[in-house]
């Protein structure tokens, strides 16, 4: 990857992201994005916004965005990279829609696009092909000239992805009493999604039994662990557990949820307990809240110690990753030869999404895959 110098065809980068209040005032209207055509009523809203309230309104997903934003313009810029990067998000401002104008007024023709979502499933990938698609197709009745665009490869198991989280987990170990350390238990965690969702994710011939969502969470728990095991010397024992779930409670979600994983340990005698929340790529509300909030409040109640790992965020080797990620790509769509960065059993991801892969319930155009209109 080191050679890869060229990024055409590919002349913008676009960061996309889910967005996030900034204020009280925007709490229920975000929401109200987020949930568009399911028919809440604003009285629910206003009870499922409690945990933005609680951080006055704000969620810190945004400004971690113009983080990693700042990172990857710093490294483009630092490796010769002549590449405008723009942001825009699925559910508040900068909207993506607006964004894409912005980048067909500025000229771009060609856009790789990064979501914020590392693994497979239709809420962390098909959905976000969607949202590109009606996008494009309002800004062609608008008469623009819409671009190509093409979404950059899950990045689960790349190396600047997972080294990160490596070194978050060995320094959250480091901070549990020593008397502890040794026995303690590591958590992976990610957002629990409904089965059925989980058994279509990935591409068709991976669907069943978590799909290819539990796969690669599982993949990179073990290469987590692995690397920790190598560095300490001690083999912690495991558990891929999830959070955040939401929904009506009679269909089934992917489980163990963290809080109840936390008193299972702790009947079971374990010591101590170390949460790394690999699902996620920054320490946005659902962390704070769901890890730092409720499951921290959780382990006291035990008492049982525990810590929250850190999510690579705008992490310098993340911003390579993308770079890296980035040139790969584009060096595939010149035909020249390349080999896909990627650790564990798994293997780099498909770079097109193929048909079928991470159905949604209702079909819609989306962009970005083989079934692609644009």
């Amino acid at each position: 990857m080191s050679g890869l110098r060229d990024p055409a065809p590919y002349d913008a980068l676009l960061l996309l992201s889910f967005g996030g209040p900034e204020g009280p005032d925007d709490v229920v209207p975000f929401l109200a994005n987020v949930t568009r055509g399911r028919g809440i009523p604003e009285e629910r809203l206003k009870e499922v916004g409690k945990h933005y309230f609680l951080f006055g309104g704000v969620s810190p997903i945004n400004a971690q965005n113009r983080a990693l934003l700042d990172a990857l313009r710093e490294d483009f810029a630092g490796h010769g990279l002549d590449l405008p990067v723009y942001w825009g998000n699925r559910n508040w401002a900068p909207y993506l829609t607006d964004t894409l104008r912005e980048m067909i007024t500025d000229g771009h023709r060609r856009i790789a696009v990064l979501a914020t979502s590392a693994y497979a499933s239709y809420s962390g990938c098909r959905q976000y092909r969607e949202n590109l698609a009606e996008s494009l197709s309002a800004l062609e009745a608008e008469g623009l000239a819409v671009p190509r665009v093409d979404k950059l490869r899950h990045y689960f198991n790349h190396p600047g992805f997972v080294r990160p989280m490596v070194d978050g987990v060995l320094a959250s170990l480091a901070d549990l009493p020593e008397d502890v350390r040794t026995g303690a238990h590591l958590a992976f965690t990610t957002h629990s999604i409904p089965i059925s969702a989980a058994d279509a994710s990935g591409p068709a011939e991976t669907h069943g039994d978590g799909g290819s969502y539990v796969a690669e969470h599982l993949d990179v728990a073990r290469l987590i662990t692995e690397a920790v095991r190598e560095e300490t010397g001690v083999e912690h024992p495991w558990r891929l557990v999830y959070q955040s779930r939401s929904g009506a409670p009679h269909i089934p979600w992917l489980e163990p949820d963290i809080c109840d994983h936390l008193e299972a340990l702790h009947g079971e005698g374990v010591p101590a307990v170390v949460m790394a929340p690999i699902g996620f790529v920054s320490d946005h509300m659902e962390v704070l809240y769901d890890l730092d909030t409720e499951a921290t409040a959780k382990a006291a109640e035990l008492g049982l110690p525990v810590r929250r790992s850190a999510t690579v965020g705008a992490d310098p080797r993340f911003a390579a990753a993308v770079r890296e990620l980035l040139l790969e790509r584009a060096a595939a769509e010149q035909e020249r030869p390349v080999t896909p960065c990627a650790l564990g059993a798994l293997g780099p991801s498909h770079d097109l999404c193929p048909a079928g892969c991470c159905p949604a319930r209702a079909p819609k155009p989306a962009a970005a895959g083989a079934d692609s209109p644009f």
